[in-house]
């Protein structure tokens, strides 16, 4: 049998209780402050990385009639046109090779030898600790001589400047495959395509490589940014590429570089779009194929 004071509480006890909830901050305040925060470092974030953006545009129309340092570059310089084009056909058979050689280890490792993704992840970030310089001295102390000269011919100088790409990109190109196929259950999609009669190399091509193309092609835009933007080893390589013409272009001339570099800008942003297109269409397959 309880008392009065231990069955139930008195009605003052109680109202104390319910003055005490009422004086409590409420938690729409706070969220409105957290909201207004981010607004504020957001707005910050774009003033840090636009303005200097503005500046530059602003800077490449002073050059009189306006816009006459745009049409120097585009209408007026062949060699803008040429360092770019080449920059672009060197930077699509490196992602190609990149592909080829990542996504089968990617999978592979992911899907038989896991204990194995630390080491593969170490040498992909190897191209952040070896500095370019180093890498293409090595490149030319290789092969200017000895069984396989190809620092002596114009296509082997080729062939050493996608190699030296291919190394470079190495962190990118892992990093988005991997995610991709985290995103995916590559155990089952392979159980399920090899019980329907599929081999390993039909298995890669139209299995996984359908469900990595955000990935696959979201590394392919960073490699190609990389690629266009590079200065070390295509100069030490003496190759007609767009990031020597861009240090070669500011040289001798005051406006032109900063129209060149608003160029550059544009062509990577409308790339990001062209991703985000192509990777609304894939997001539902992924779900379908795999679980997340």
């Amino acid at each position: 049998m309880t008392g009065p004071g231990v069955g139930m509480r008195a009605p003052g006890a109680l109202e104390a209780v319910a003055g005490s909830a009422r004086q409590r901050p409420r938690p729409r305040s706070r969220a409105s402050a957290g909201r207004i925060g981010s607004w504020i470092i957001f707005l910050l974030g774009i003033i840090y990385f636009f303005l200097p953006l503005v500046a530059t545009l602003a800077f490449s129309l002073r050059l009189q009639p306006f816009g006459q340092a745009y049409n120097n570059v585009i209408n007026h310089d062949p060699q803008f046109a040429s360092s770019l084009a080449y920059s672009a056909v060197i930077g699509i058979v490196t992602i190609v090779i990149s592909t080829l050689l990542i996504v089968p280890t990617a999978y592979w490792v992911r899907l038989r030898l896991p204990r194995l993704r630390p080491w593969v992840e170490f040498v992909t970030l190897l191209p952040f600790v070896i500095p370019p310089v180093i890498l293409v001295f090595a490149l030319l102390r290789a092969f200017s001589g000895g069984p396989v000269p190809l620092a002596t011919t114009d296509e082997g100088l080729n062939v050493l400047v996608v190699a030296a790409y291919v190394i470079l990109s190495f962190p990118y190109m892992y990093r988005a495959i991997d995610s991709g196929l985290r995103a995916i259950d590559i155990r089952t999609l392979t159980e399920a395509a090899q019980s329907m009669g599929a081999g390993w190399g039909r298995i890669l091509w139209a299995v996984i490589l359908p469900n990595l193309r955000v990935a696959l092609i979201s590394g392919a835009f960073l490699t190609l940014a990389i690629v266009i933007g590079e200065y070390t080893i295509a100069s030490f390589l003496v190759r007609p590429a767009f990031g020597p013409y861009l240090a070669l272009l500011g040289h001798n001339r005051a406006f032109e570089p900063a129209a060149v570099s608003i160029i550059s800008f544009g062509l990577t942003w409308a790339a990001m779009g062209v991703i985000a297109l192509l990777g609304r269409g894939s997001r539902q397959s992924v779900q379908v194929a795999g679980a997340r």
